[in-house]
C-alpha cells in the first residue's frame, strides 16, 4: 500500500533518480514488472542525465515528480508550455508499483498546473501500438486529433525494434 505522496518540481539534484527510475519504467527487463514497458518495442535508453537537464533548462518546461514517504521519487511527468496548449510527456510511474492509482495523480497534477498556465488543452504523443495506455488516457477524456507524427530517429531516445509512428491526443480544460 502507498502512503502519503509528495507531488513537487524537480529539483535538480535529483535527475540522476529520476533517470534511473524512468528508464527502469519504460526498457530492460525492469520495465516488464509494469504495465507501461516499451522493451518490446524500443532497445536501449529512454533518456539520460543530459537529456533531463535539457528539459529542466527549456523555457516553459517543468517536471513534476511524486515522492514517496522516504522520499524517494517513484513517478514523473514532463510539461512543457507550447502556446495556449501544454505538452505532457514521460508520465513515469516505477513499474513495481503501476496500477495503484500514482499515474492518474500526476496526470491530474499536470491538467492542474496546465490549467495555472492558462492553457486551454494538454497535448501528447503515445507510441501508436501502445493501445492499452491510448486507452487509459482515453478514459480520462483524452480525444485522438487524427494526427500522427514520425518517430524519432534519435539513438538517445532508443531504437525501435519495429516501424513506430505517434498519435496525438488531446483533452481539453
Amino acid at each position: 500500500m502507498i502512503g502519503i505522496l509528495n507531488i513537487s518540481t524537480l529539483d535538480k539534484k535529483d535527475i540522476t533518480e529520476l533517470v534511473t527510475l524512468v528508464n527502469s519504467a519504460y526498457r530492460g527487463e525492469s520495465s516488464k514488472k509494469g504495465w507501461t514497458t516499451e522493451a518490446d518495442l524500443l532497445d536501449g535508453t529512454r533518456t539520460d542525465v543530459a537529456s533531463i537537464q535539457s528539459l529542466v533548462e527549456k523555457s516553459g518546461s517543468t517536471i513534476l515528480v511524486c515522492k514517496d514517504e522516504q522520499s524517494r521519487i517513484i513517478g514523473c511527468v514532463l510539461l512543457q508550455k507550447e502556446n495556449d496548449s501544454m505538452y505532457l510527456g514521460m508520465l513515469t510511474v516505477s513499474p513495481e508499483i503501476q496500477a495503484m492509482g500514482i499515474g492518474k495523480k500526476l496526470l491530474q497534477a499536470g491538467e492542474v498546473y496546465a490549467t495555472q498556465m492558462e492553457c486551454d488543452a494538454v497535448v501528447m504523443t503515445v507510441i501508436e501500438k501502445r493501445k492499452e495506455l491510448i486507452a487509459w488516457y482515453m478514459r480520462h477524456g483524452y480525444q485522438s486529433t487524427g494526427e500522427t507524427k514520425p518517430f524519432p530517429v534519435n539513438p538517445a531516445f532508443g531504437k525501435p525494434l519495429q516501424p513506430l509512428q505517434f498519435i496525438v491526443l488531446k483533452k481539453k480544460l
